[in-house]
C-alpha cells in the first residue's frame, strides 16, 4: 500500500472527512515520526511497531559492479521492529 492508498482508504471509511483534510493527516502523521526519529527519539504504536534509528559504524564496502573496496561512512539508518500483535497476524494460519 501507498500513501495514496492509504488516504483513499481512510476517507472511503470516513465520510464526515474531506479527502483532503485525511492527507493533511496522513502527513502530519509521517512528519511527526520521521521528526522524532531524526532526533533520536523512538516511535512506539502499541500492537503495530516502533519506530528508531540504528547506527552504523564505518566499514569497508565493495562496488557490487567493478568489485573494487570503497570506505563507507558511519551513518544512521531507520529501523522497524514489528510488535508483538502484528507478529501474531502475519504468523495465523
Amino acid at each position: 500500500m501507498i500513501k495514496s492508498e492509504l488516504v483513499e482508504k481512510i476517507a472511503e471509511e470516513n465520510p464526515h472527512l474531506l479527502q483532503r483534510d485525511v492527507e493533511r493527516i496522513v502527513g502530519t502523521i509521517f512528519e511527526e515520526i520521521t521528526l522524532a526519529i531524526s532526533s533520536g527519539n523512538r516511535v512506539e504504536l502499541r500492537g503495530f511497531g516502533a519506530f528508531s534509528s540504528k547506527k552504523r559504524e564505518e566499514r569497508m564496502g565493495r562496488n557490487p559492479r567493478t568489485g573494487v573496496s570503497v570506505k563507507v561512512d558511519r551513518k544512521h539508518v531507520p529501523f522497524f521492529k514489528t510488535g508483538k500483535n502484528l507478529r501474531k497476524r502475519l504468523n495465523e494460519s
